[in-house]
């Protein structure tokens, strides 16, 4: 690779086949491509398209066989339960093995889905492995959603084995997993043919006979088998991100492409050698967990710390600084929420003072946008690069950044950087006219994305059309406003639809305004993200109520709110409800959910020329002013 970022970024866009078929050689391959980028059927690019690899191979057994049989692979840290325990890469894959030989006892064959609801603890990882390593497609839920949640997603991949934990532990509360699993089959038309249950001491599970099998009985039964060939166009998993609909859209990965990027972004990007400490603090269940605490770091041959934890509570603010320095991790990556609850907590930094982290070299952040007071406050306690990078579950690794395995460019508060090399990004206005410097828009990226992002959405191509590149033809959608400015440098200021990011994790509102409807009281809906210095954004119900409720409002409040937490799950945060007598509206009938977010940000906004009764938003200009300033009054207490 050239010495400079300037050198490497063009050399991506110029010569992107060149670029990414230098990359691919760090890759193992049992069948060498002969075509590194396919560009016959666009918008559907294929990468490395007739070469053939194993992922698990190169994320374990090319490590082991290459001498690092004894080399940490992960570090367990779980102070919900007291733990940590380090498994080693030959120690990793023989319980990877194991558990593929399981799974095609099971009949699991390539192609299988197979979906993992599980918290974080080892099991997951060795699951994912497994899957990889016989050709099945994962799909991880988060744990932390509700039945309903994961019905809906089984309903869509259907598995033919689901692979789960007794229970989840979350600060003192345990999380019936198992309980939350039965349900979710029962509200699924789709049935898997069985499900593994790996048994927590905490909490057993009561199997359920001739559906549930004891992990540790499946195990001992086991064979290890070795890893079938894939082609690179193969699925590896799926992984369901929230839709504007309120459906959650399948993001499918693919196998070689995805290698290929995530080995070469763990140097370049993160400035990473073999054997280094990295940490992602972040959850299997997301994108982050899968590119970074499972994948990227072993298929580098670094050792990943799998933290069972919360950035406070677990036991105080200082227990990520106590993992930094106990574990001697060279680059952490974690959310600006979690800076932000620590910053809360320990304003003066004296928690952190208690640990030697001088092993830390960078702070990347992620999941949302990093404001300049969070930046700031961290960078001068920890007085080091701390380095905003933005990308999607869509992407499945950065599109800016800064780039210590480059060259580290001068950070501004605000701006996740420069484009990565691969990714052309661009801002088009409404009518996909190309914007100059500083002028906000659309952010979107020039076609043909690079390696690793999504190939298409689960058994949808339609849908991936519809959702990322029929807005602007030639063009991926990111579905993100910002702008660049005269250096290069990216500023995305939030989401140009319903899809809201609370705490770094992407929600649905119109899913929350499906579940607010079925309310027998309510005759319309809106939700909509407002600005919240914490969580980055907290959804703001706004209902319309039928003329003839007698009801207590504040009994229909909080029914609602109890609603939202039991379909969705508490990951939505959602706590606040206003009552209204309308929604503004165009003429159409579409309700002002972008102007009303303006208002309630402060921002400046323009009456569409087809609104329907301008009374009304100046009415709900004036309820959302004034709960906004309330909640800026009660946070000062």
């Amino acid at each position: 690779m050239p010495g400079n970022y300037r050198e490497v970024y063009e050399q991506s866009i110029s010569s992107p086949e060149e670029f990414w078929a230098t990359a691919a050689e760090e890759i193992y391959w049992y069948k060498k491509y002969t075509t590194v980028l396919d560009d016959s059927n666009k918008p559907f690019y294929r990468w490395f398209d007739d070469g053939e690899l194993n992922t698990c191979y190169n994320a374990l057994d090319y490590h082991v066989e290459n001498g690092c049989t004894e080399k940490t692979a992960v570090i367990y840290d779980s102070p919900v339960t007291g733990s940590v325990r380090k498994i080693t890469y030959g120690e990793l894959l023989k319980q990877v093995s194991k558990l593929a030989g399981a799974l095609s006892n099971k009949g699991i064959v390539k192609g299988d889905r197979i979906i993992i609801y599980m918290p974080m603890i080892p099991e997951a990882v060795v699951t994912m492995l497994a899957c990889a390593r016989i050709g099945a497609i994962h799909s991880v839920v988060f744990g932390g959603f509700s039945p309903d949640e994961l019905a809906v997603r089984i309903e869509d991949a259907q598995p033919k084995v689901i692979i789960s934990a007794s229970c989840g532990i979350e600060g003192e509360k345990t999380i019936e997993y198992h309980t939350f699993l039965n349900r979710a089959i029962e509200l699924s038309h789709h049935k898997p043919e069985c499900c593994i249950v790996f048994q927590r001491e905490v909490l057993k599970a009561n199997l359920m006979p001739d559906r549930d099998y004891d992990w540790d009985e499946v195990m001992k039964d086991a064979k290890p088998v070795g890893c079938i060939p894939v082609k690179s166009t193969d699925p590896l998993y799926i992984l369901y991100t929230s839709g504007t609909t309120g459906k959650p859209k399948g993001v499918v990965r693919d196998n070689g492409g995805h290698a290929v990027v995530l080995k070469w972004s763990m140097k370049y990007i993160y400035g990473l050698e073999p054997g280094d400490v990295f940490w992602a603090a972040s959850d299997i269940g997301w994108v982050v967990g899968h590119s970074y605490i499972v994948y990227g770091p072993l298929l580098h041959g670094c050792t990943t710390v799998l933290y069972e934890g919360k950035p406070v509570g677990t036991p105080d603010p200082g227990a990520f600084w106590r993992v930094v320095s106990q574990h001697q991790v060279k680059v952490f990556f974690t959310a600006p929420t979690a800076i932000r609850a620590i910053k809360r907590e320990d304003t003066a930094g004296d928690y952190l003072k208690k640990y030697d982290v001088l092993c830390l070299k960078y702070l990347f952040l992620a999941g949302e946008r990093l404001d300049p007071n969070t930046y700031h406050w961290i960078s001068e306690l920890l007085d080091i690069p701390v380095i905003d990078n933005w990308w999607q579950t869509e992407t499945g690794w950065p599109i800016a950044a800064n780039f210590p395995g480059i060259e580290l460019l001068p950070i501004k508060a605000g701006s996740p950087t420069k484009s990565v090399p691969g990714y052309k990004v661009e801002i088009l206005d409404e009518n996909g006219k190309s914007l100059n410097s500083d002028e906000q828009g659309n952010i979107v990226i020039k076609l043909p994305l690079p390696p690793g992002t999504l190939v298409t959405l689960w058994q949808d191509d339609e849908k991936f059309k519809e959702s990322y590149t029929d807005r602007f033809p030639g063009y991926y959608n990111t579905g993100d406003g910002g702008y660049i400015d005269g250096d290069g440098y990216i500023y995305v200021m939030g989401r140009v639809d319903d899809v809201i990011n609370v705490a770094g994790h992407r929600l649905s509102t119109g899913a929350m305004e499906a579940v607010i409807a079925n309310h027998p009281d309510v005759a319309e809906c809106a939700v909509i993200g407002v600005a919240d210095e914490l969580k980055g954004q907290l959804p703001l119900g706004l209902v319309v109520l039928k003329s003839d409720i007698d009801n207590c409002h504040e009994t229909i409040i909080n029914d609602l709110i109890a609603m939202v937490r039991e379909r969705i799950g508490a990951i939505a945060s959602f706590k606040q409800v206003l009552i209204v007598n309308a929604l503004p509206k165009t003429r159409s009938g579409k309700v002002l959910r972008g102007v009303m977010r303006s208002i309630a940000d402060g921002q400046e906004y323009q009456v569409p020329s087809t609104v329907e009764d301008k009374t009304v938003l100046t009415d709900i200009e004036n309820i959302l002013k004034g709960y906004m300033a309330g909640r800026k009054e009660n946070s000062k207490f």
